[in-house]
């Protein structure tokens, strides 16, 4: 009988073909005794009672399993504590954070160490890292298991008892932080607790001083916030709950469109789609060394509208914008500035004609922001979505869906944009694309002013069907002088892609028309915007597309045809599910696709599909969407992932080869990849050993007969 079951139980192990299975082989030679010695106690006259309570059984395999994986757990802990050790290193030098590991080359810190055990005997103790960023100290202290990230009390606080300082990954930093700041002059530290690996982890930061207490801070995903270049900003954001300039910013050119929007609309009377026009020529008349706000009298012979007419014509002649086509095409789009009767009559309220009053306002709030500070941020854009905003504009009805700074940005660093790369982008609505492609290009071109040069000449190219955001999109470059803007007003669908091919375009951006395509007509479908694009771009070009997620599924028959093309002659690299508020009030939930040009995709090619839903953007209400506390550090995650730096749960990340049948979103390849708990462990293993020894004092060991392939033979 005892033979019998053994050989039942061991066959289970073999044949559940799990890693777990083989570590209770052994254990069930050594153990089954007494699981049996258990049964026997209720055998014979009450050999029905264990069948029908297992409980009796399960406990012994629970007790007996619990003391094996105890034993056996400190050796495989050691190795995990080693892993998170390594993984949190590398995290620090891809943040190029300079640390220390269990001390501090900062003899102040080393010395307060000195009596900093853990176990309170006042002798030596080292936290995991030590780093000195700036006049702040960061102290960490990692966890290989999860579930000793940090203990609370029942009240709700961090637990300072010595066992579970020692034990626990947040309250160990804690101890060290706060023992650093109250025997040395370093009064800023951040204490981090890291519990789990590179995959399944979790990253708590805590801001202590040395008074009592400390401040809980939002869980991070990487440590770029405590980088040189972002820990002021980060203590200013969390510790001190205080804006950011980057925030004022924001709020302010929010300010003035709201305000300017208004005057427009009393002193004006101008249609939506006019407003960004007008806004727009008085930047370039701004931008003409000839002409002054002071110029503008209000005379009826020669109009104010003419002034800034004429001043526009100069610039545009100055940065040598060509063919004259072209620059009759945007004289044409400006030509309400001198044509308006009510724009240029003095009005008795403001004492003087609207036109100088919009010129005197943009002067000081708008146009030194654009010609004097150093940013990727698209102003203009920025004025023409505020301007739409209250009326819904022209721009939805169109499928005109103006994208976001931070996507523009987030575009340029998920293709590693660099500084010979020559970037298209075929519907560039108001160029904020190009904008923020041109401030990364001349980022990384440094003080070279030949490349310098030739990124703003030779290197931005674009095409816009709209007349008035083509006006819009070439004042934009024109402001930035990228003086020939080569930007053209016309159909992209329309180009030949061998054409627009030797422009030798290395770097692909589109946020195409939206929800435009039918049956009737699929080439107005995203999918066919993807397309073409890629076909207009050189071998070996990367591109990157935000469309709406509903186009990924590739639903139509067209759309799907679309994809077997896409997958035939390029390769699709990932697609990143973005957050559903990215457009906020339009109701699009958009993805970000990347694709390799004139590559065909090979069949066991591994995408990468992320879930990037929760990007750290927030709705505030009166603002919009404006970067929240989590964003940048999120941002660095899912840049580390992306390119490879590190890897990621399937809850953000699934690696994937994929067809055209196939829906190209992480949620139809997501699984579960989350390792157990050890109870939870423990546990199944129990129950599964529980079912089959029931089965068996059933003679049901027919059951397992076989199972997976196995023989019944041990």
């Amino acid at each position: 009988m005892q033979r019998k079951y053994k050989k039942h139980l061991r066959i289970a192990c073999r044949s559940a073909n799990r890693p777990f299975m083989q570590i209770t082989r052994n254990w069930i030679n050594h153990n089954f005794k007494l699981l049996t010695s258990a049964a026997a106690v209720k055998s014979n006259a009450e050999h029905s009672k264990i069948i029908d309570s297992p409980p009796v059984v399960f406990n012994t395999i629970q007790r007996l399993l619990h003391n094996e994986l105890s034993l056996k757990g400190i050796w495989i802990m050691a190795k995990k504590e080693v892993k998170t050790d390594l993984w949190v290193a590398r995290q620090l030098d891809d943040s190029q954070i300079k640390y220390d590991a269990q001390g501090s080359n900062v003899k102040e810190i080393n010395d307060a160490l000195q009596s900093a055990s853990k176990r309170g005997t006042g002798k030596v103790g080292y936290p995991e890292y030590v780093a000195v960023v700036k006049d702040f100290v960061i102290v960490i202290e990692d966890k290989a298991d999860l579930t000793k990230h940090q203990k609370l009390t029942d009240a709700g606080i961090l637990s300072v008892d010595q066992k579970d300082i020692a034990n626990y990954a947040v309250n160990g930093a804690y101890f060290y932080a706060k023992h650093i700041a109250q025997n040395s002059a370093f009064h800023k530290i951040f204490a981090i607790g890291v519990a789990g690996d590179e995959k399944h982890h979790k990253i708590t930061p805590l801001y202590v001083d040395d008074r009592e207490g400390y401040k809980v801070l939002p869980d991070i995903e990487s440590f770029t916030s405590f980088t040189v270049a972002n820990i002021e900003e980060y203590y200013t954001r969390y510790v001190l709950s205080e804006k950011t300039d980057v925030e004022k910013t924001t709020e302010e050119i929010l300010k003035d469109a709201a305000e300017l929007h208004e005057y427009l609309r009393t002193y004006g009377s101008l249609k939506d789609q006019d407003k960004p026009l007008v806004v727009s020529g008085i930047l370039l008349a701004l931008d003409d060394k000839f002409f002054k706000p002071s110029d503008l009298l209000g005379d009826e012979t020669t109009t104010d509208g003419q002034l800034i007419y004429d001043a526009i014509q100069r610039r545009l002649k100055a940065s040598n914008v060509g063919p004259d086509a072209k620059r009759d095409k945007l004289m044409s789009e400006f030509s309400i500035i001198r044509t308006s009767a009510r724009l240029n009559e003095i009005d008795q309220k403001l004492g003087k004609t609207p036109l100088k009053f919009y010129t005197e306002f943009l002067k000081k709030n708008v146009f030194d922001n654009i010609k004097y500070r150093s940013s990727s941020e698209d102003f203009i854009g920025r004025f023409y979505g505020e301007f739409m905003s209250y009326s819904g504009g022209d721009g939805q009805t169109l499928g005109i869906v103006l994208t976001p700074r931070h996507i523009c940005d987030l575009f340029c660093d998920l293709l590693n944009i660099q500084a010979t790369d020559i970037v298209l982008d075929p519907c560039c609505g108001t160029a904020g694309f190009l904008v923020a492609a041109m401030h990364h290009m001349l980022e990384k071109a440094g003080a070279d002013q030949t490349k310098r040069k030739n990124i703003k000449k030779k290197q931005l190219h674009g095409f816009e069907l709209q007349s008035n955001m083509f006006a819009i999109a070439a004042t934009n470059m024109i402001l930035r002088d990228d003086g020939n803007s080569n930007i053209k007003c016309e159909d992209f669908l329309r180009q030949n892609p061998a054409q627009v091919q030797l422009k030798g375009a290395t770097i692909g951006m589109m946020n195409p028309p939206y929800s435009q395509g039918t049956k009737a007509d699929p080439s107005q479908y995203e999918l066919s915007f993807v397309e073409h694009l890629l076909d207009s771009l050189t071998e070996g070009a990367r591109a990157a597309v935000i469309v709406p997620q509903s186009s990924m599924t590739g639903k139509t028959k067209d759309e799907q045809a679309f994809k077997e093309n896409i997958l035939k002659n390029h390769t699709l690299e990932g697609v990143i599910t973005c957050n559903t508020d990215t457009f906020y009030g339009v109701g699009t939930n958009p993805v970000i696709a990347i694709f390799t040009a004139h590559e065909p995709h090979p069949a066991d090619k591994l995408c990468k599909f992320i879930d990037f839903r929760n990007d750290g953007y927030e709705v505030r209400a009166h603002i919009g969407l404006v970067e929240g506390d989590s964003a940048k550090d999120k941002r660095q995650h899912l840049l580390d992932v992306w390119h490879g730096r590190t890897k990621a749960a399937s809850k953000f990340c699934v690696e994937s080869t994929v067809t055209a049948e196939d829906e190209w979103l992480h949620a139809f390849f997501y699984f579960n990849d989350e390792t157990p708990t050890e109870a939870a462990f423990e546990k199944a293993i129990g129950e599964y050993l529980t079912f089959e020894f029931s089965m068996i004092m059933q003679n049901r060991d027919y059951l397992f007969e076989n199972e997976g392939g196995s023989s019944a033979e041990d």
